[in-house]
């Protein structure tokens, strides 16, 4: 009789222990293991702030949070999102560049190369447009995220020449352990979706701001954009004065008072574009000599250089620009050609295409004032950053 008792203690003993071990146990031992990750002090993208001057928001139908912000920052990185594994959406939108890349058009699986310059991201977040790509084909960020991973040039992702789709990029993330628990951290069950997929990449995107720059420091200061900022130089406030100041014309479409009109299409502070705008006048497409006029999106100004005052990447859907100068070269004299039936009216008043007549002086005074909207966080801070490393 004591034999049986000491057997059934023992078994009562070994059955509390499993279940405390089971009750106790780390459900998310695969994240630790892959990722530098740590599920029980996330990250802050959910509650990050921003300037009390700046107004536009376009998170309404999805708003961020901490843990889908995270799922979709390790599906940024992750290089399994290519059919071979060697590339991610970070290949393209690379952080040191303001999440932009500074080859014309970016490498992708087999060496396909993008047909289009690859977009900075930098306040995707702060902007009227909710359309993406330069010729605004997605509805929005959210359908935006997963098309890249869906083309035969980028990810590769088609369905086409026997590669995988969208179902076999699904059964592939299924079989990986820390998608399991990154997806049940983010929504409470370990069901992988497109559009699960899409909600967190968009989230990841939009929670990448800039809001420390010069600029910033100034406006922060004044009532409003056209007041002078006290943190910045004669030169700087002239060139932002330039920025927002429209251009006076003559008859013939030249300038003869005011400013450089930029305002009209990128407006401050936001910086980002009108979603009315039409073509700039570049109208090229990347290796061919056809024609594209729909390309009407642009991203935000912020951080179009670095520190240094160098552009981060190239400028245009073509990357035809290679500095803010011969940018502004561009917009100088705009030639408004019968093949251009897309081009914005604000740059050929009197249907003329526009000359601003910038002066030496007027140009340096630009480029000093697109200086201040550069920031520093956002090139180092380690939410944004590869969490496989």
């Amino acid at each position: 009789m004591r034999y049986y008792s000491l057997l059934l203690s023992l078994l009562l003993f070994s059955c509390k222990d499993a279940l405390d071990t089971a009750v106790t146990a780390d459900p998310y031992t695969e994240i630790k293991k892959a990722l530098s990750i740590d599920p029980a002090a996330l990250e802050n993208y959910a509650a990050q702030g921003k300037p009390t001057y700046v107004n536009k928001d376009n998170t309404a139908a999805n708003p961020i949070t901490d843990k889908v912000a995270t799922l979709g920052r390790v599906l940024f990185y992750d290089k399994n999102l290519s059919v071979n594994n060697g590339f991610s959406c970070a290949s393209c939108h690379k952080q040191e560049f303001a999440f932009g890349d500074t080859a014309v058009s970016s490498l992708g699986v087999d060496n396909g190369r993008t047909i289009r310059h690859s977009m900075r991201l930098i306040n995707s977040r702060f902007a009227n447009e909710a359309k993406f790509f330069w010729n605004e084909r997605a509805a929005s960020l959210e359908a935006q995220t997963t098309m890249p991973i869906q083309d035969h040039l980028e990810l590769g992702f088609s369905g086409q020449t026997g590669r995988g789709n969208m179902t076999s990029l699904i059964t592939k993330l299924g079989g990986i352990g820390y998608y399991k628990e990154l997806f049940k951290l983010a929504y409470g069950d370990a069901t992988i979706t497109e559009a699960r997929m899409q909600t967190a990449l968009a989230q990841f995107i939009r929670s990448i701001q800039s809001f420390d720059s010069k600029y910033d420091v100034g406006r922060a200061q004044v009532p409003n954009d056209g007041a002078p900022f006290p943190n910045f130089t004669a030169q700087e406030n002239a060139g932002k004065n330039l920025f927002l100041a429209p251009p006076i014309f003559n008859g013939n479409s030249e300038r003869i008072g005011g400013g450089f009109g930029c305002q009209g299409c990128h407006q401050a502070p936001e910086f980002d574009i009108d979603p009315n705008s039409r073509n700039n006048g570049f109208i090229g497409v990347i290796g061919s000599t056809q024609i594209d006029l729909d390309n009407t999106r642009s991203p935000s100004l912020r951080d179009i250089l670095n520190a240094s005052g160098v552009a981060n990447t190239p400028f245009m859907h073509t990357a035809a620009s290679q500095t803010i100068r011969q940018v502004l070269n561009h917009y100088n004299t705009i030639a408004a050609g019968p093949r251009n039936t897309n081009l914005d009216a604000r740059l050929k008043p009197n249907n003329i295409g526009q000359n601003l007549q910038m002066t030496p002086a007027e140009i340096d005074a630009m480029v000093a004032f697109l200086r201040t909207l550069t920031g520093k966080d956002v090139y180092t801070n380690k939410k944004w950053g590869n969490p496989f490393l």
